[in-house]
């Protein structure tokens, strides 16, 4: 069964899948744009770091989870890189962001790994 969607169906998709994100999800995506920005890697230990000092989440568990989700969206990408996992924003993942900054659904909110 591999019918195609058509260009409508698959705007429709993106948006559905853009409107169902989270906090963490959109902050994931704002950090990792911001790393790329400054030059900076940005990792899943920095994620759960950052929203472990937000009180967002208390477990890697959820961290992890949340990077997983994204990477299935194709919303970012992850390398093993020096024994970590660095995180990278994707074409659709920056259209994803772009979407949630348009709605204002979420606060921006500072990586204490990037601001130092």
């Amino acid at each position: 069964m591999s019918e195609k969607l058509s260009s409508q169906e698959s705007k429709e998709l993106f948006e559905a899948q853009v409107s169902r994100l989270g906090e963490a999800h959109y902050l994931v995506l704002l950090w990792s744009a911001k790393s790329e920005g400054k030059a900076l890697k940005y990792n899943l230990t920095n994620f759960f770091d950052d929203l472990k000092h937000l009180g967002i989440t208390r477990t890697k568990q959820t961290a992890v989870a949340v990077i997983e989700a994204m990477a299935s969206l194709c919303f970012i990408e992850l390398r093993d890189e020096s024994n970590r996992k660095n995180i990278y924003i994707t074409k659709y993942g920056a259209k994803a962001l772009a979407r949630l900054l348009e709605a204002r659904r979420y606060e921006s909110k500072t990586s204490a790994y990037l601001e130092v």
